[in-house]
């Protein structure tokens, strides 16, 4: 059978609609015809200057290969047709060596152009023909073969370009389908748009950012499609300037960026890569738009298989980037509208429970003369639960006085009276975290003020002692007797506002401060300047957030790592951790009474506690054990929290304050009440279970005090 026929039957046998499987037919072909031991085809990708390897001789391989056509040794043909084993240099047959898998004894590559453009459309390569084999006949082998099936060659890679666009096209219908059912919760859209985003494209890595038009920065809470915060962790914000970067040109253009080599861009950074190991080699960046506007950049960074992103990319990407852009819009208007339905909610049961304070009561606060403070009152040893809760008020604006707080920031009495009966309201009257919680920590923070010193030796400064004292005033504000974990798994209105950034009653607390600060008449603040103002809400932000117990966990480190370095009164960082030091000791500070009181308390503290793990039983949920009255054993409980919790605070404290040591004295004795009360516990009730009643038991106080020396 002579050529012609040999090549009208292949081409009847190309019925193939897969050009891999086509290949492969053609290759068998060529190499009967030539002789060689290799064969393989490759097709020339024009839009993205790329030359594409998906079969060699029979073997189709499981991820084609794409190479830049100017400078891989496969393009050399494009320019240099033919292209023999002795036209490459070194390194070109090293790359050859490395593709092949082999080291080739002869080699040539021909370029097939159309006949009618005469564009380069297919590259032939034969490998290892017999040597007695003329170059211009295996020329004329190849190119009589190719120019005959050049047509279904062109025509079915062009079908399954147009397969592969159909099913994008049904895949973004799939991803339209999957965002819009995330629109309640934006975090969880913007990783579904990330994970959908790489699909389509093929991306190693990506990043999303929405643009704060407000603050002129684009935002990030999600990277390479998970959300940026550690394990247990609160989402994080990346912001950058709105005009930084990259993503920062095409959220100011509009226009999507296709970098081919990232590292010879003028806006990339190299910074991130050499900091996280990984290495950037191309990226795709497209603007997510509304209807009006940039709201977001997407950020694509490496195509896997392939050199680069392609024209087919961009195209996939800028249908997508449109869904995105409704998506988002639509979750953020839904997030604004939830959010006012929590706030307005939470606006009419605070307005429900709260009463305004009384022109009478104001009044005689405001008129009053402020009564004075005797010594025992500075002492460590005083008890300001004993206080009638009547007097307190008038005892804050008293501690206010000493302090110097009033005259020095021009607090008006009227003004600290106000503030002061509308935060004693703002507390509800849960066993434990009420007004006299507030109260007593407030107390503990003047003892520090008074008995440290830390103002007059600069530890901290006299606005960040304002701030001390306003944050443990407010820092329990509108407390529900139930803890963070409770709002979570609760599902409450404080939940839905707050659960993306965490410490939700810690935030509840510190947005009813700013509350009370805004209502008229009441902002004790108002005298002091622009800077100064900016500063003590900050610093009341930070400390009042810092009495969330796994906030003092997470820095707890940062606590040891100031001891150890030594206390510097210049470094802001060192003053801010001094105070939310002081705040959480305050926080604490119950534990620093005589045992019948911090007993006392303690009881307080569990009748609290078993009314959320009812709450929690009565849902379905199984509470954990100091939440248990049935399992509990409360000095157990006690000694853990004191081992674990309070005595390394206050440790910290006192290896920075000699004058504070007498704390840790108390801290140790109540210590060795709590085991007595446990033998004695264990004593009584064998089998566990009771061990509110046996607080409750005088008996228990008298048994422990006597079995123990004590000078308190």
């Amino acid at each position: 059978m002579s050529r012609p026929q040999r090549l009208l039957r292949l081409c009847a046998s190309l019925h193939d609609q897969n050009s891999a499987q086509l290949q492969v037919k053609i290759n068998n072909f060529l190499q009967e015809e030539s002789g060689s031991k290799c064969v393989f085809l490759v097709p020339i990708l024009a839009e993205s200057e790329e030359v594409l390897v998906q079969v060699i001789m029979e073997k189709i391989l499981p991820q084609e290969m794409r190479f830049p056509m100017s400078t891989s040794v496969l393009g050399m043909a494009i320019t240099s047709s033919p292209i023999t084993l002795t036209d490459l240099p070194e390194e070109k047959v090293s790359e050859l060596s490395h593709l092949l898998g082999f080291d080739p004894e002869s080699y040539l590559s021909v370029c097939i152009r159309h006949p009618e453009s005469q564009s380069a459309s297919l590259i032939v390569c034969l490998v290892n023909f017999p040597p007695t084999s003329q170059p211009d006949k295996l020329i004329d082998i190849a190119e009589n073969c190719c120019l005959t099936l050049l047509g279904i060659i062109l025509n079915t890679m062009s079908y399954e370009r147009e397969k592969r666009l159909k099913m994008q096209c049904q895949s973004l219908l799939t991803v339209a389908k999957n965002l819009f059912t995330h629109l309640d919760n934006i975090n969880e859209l913007l990783r579904e748009i990330m994970m959908e985003a790489q699909k389509l494209t093929n991306a190693e890595r990506c990043s999303l950012f929405l643009l704060d038009h407000e603050h002129h920065q684009l935002v990030a809470n999600v990277f390479d499609g998970y959300p940026t915060k550690g394990e247990n962790e609160p989402l994080q914000e990346i912001r950058i300037a709105e005009n930084q970067g990259i993503a920062g040109h095409v959220a100011m253009t509009g226009e999507l960026l296709n970098i081919k080599d990232a590292y010879s861009h003028p806006l990339f950074y190299k910074g991130m890569d050499e900091t996280t190991g990984f290495v950037t080699r191309n990226i795709l960046c497209i603007p997510i738009k509304d209807e009006k506007r940039v709201v977001g950049v997407a950020q694509l960074c490496n195509k896997i298989n392939g050199m680069q992103f392609t024209s087919s990319d961009e195209e996939i990407a800028v249908a997508f980037s449109i869904f995105c852009g409704i998506s988002i819009m639509h979750s953020l208007m839904y997030k604004k509208v939830q959010d006012a339905q929590s706030r307005s909610k939470l606006s009419n049961e605070l307005m429900m429970y709260h009463m305004k304070v009384s022109a009478d009561e104001l009044s005689r606060l405001a008129e009053a003369m402020v009564p004075s403070l005797d010594e025992n009152f500075s002492s460590y040893y005083y008890v300001p639960r004993d206080i009638p809760v009547d007097n307190t008020p008038s005892i804050v604006l008293a501690m206010f006085e000493d302090l110097g707080l009033s005259q020095r920031w021009r607090i008006g009495q009227e003004v600290l009276a106000k503030f002061v009966l509308l935060v004693k309201r703002g507390y509800r009257d849960p066993p434990y975290h009420n007004w006299m919680h507030a109260f007593t920590v407030t107390h503990f923070a003047f003892l520090l003020l008074k008995n440290l010193k830390v103002v007059e030796q600069g530890h901290i400064s006299e606005l960040e002692a304002l701030a001390l004292i306003v944050s443990c005033l407010c820092h329990d504000l509108d407390h529900r007797g139930t803890t963070n974990s409770f709002q979570l798994t609760s599902n409450s209105v404080l939940a839905g506002l707050y659960s993306s950034e965490g410490s939700v009653m810690e935030r509840h607390h510190l947005s009813q401060t700013m509350c009370i600060l805004n209502t008229e008449g009441c902002n004790i603040l108002q005298n002091l300047n622009e800077k100064e103002y900016e500063k003590v809400l900050e610093l009341i932000r930070e400390i009042i957030l810092a009495t969330d117990l796994a906030q003092h966990l997470r820095i707890v480190a940062k606590y040891c790592d100031l001891v150890s370095a030594g206390f510097d009164k210049t470094n802001e960082t060192h003053r801010k951790l001094l105070l939310t030091l002081m705040m959480t000791c305050c926080d604490l500070s119950d534990q620093t009474k005589k045992w019948p009181v911090t007993k006392r308390i303690a009881v307080l503290v569990y009748q609290e506690f078993f009314s959320q793990g009812d709450l929690e039983k009565a849902m379905g949920n199984r509470p954990i054990e100091m939440m248990d009255r049935e399992k509990a054993c409360i000095p157990t409980l006690q000694l853990q929290f004191l081992d674990d919790i309070v005595l390394p605070t206050y440790n910290v404290l006192c290896s920075l304050f000699d004058e504070a040591k007498p704390l840790l004295e108390i801290l140790k004795f109540n210590c060795a009440c709590w085991k007595k009360a446990l033998e004695i516990y264990t004593s009584r009730w064998p089998q566990g279970g009771a061990s509110i009643n046996i607080l409750e038991d005088e008996s228990l106080e008298k048994e422990v005090m006597d079995s123990l020396e004590c000078d308190f």
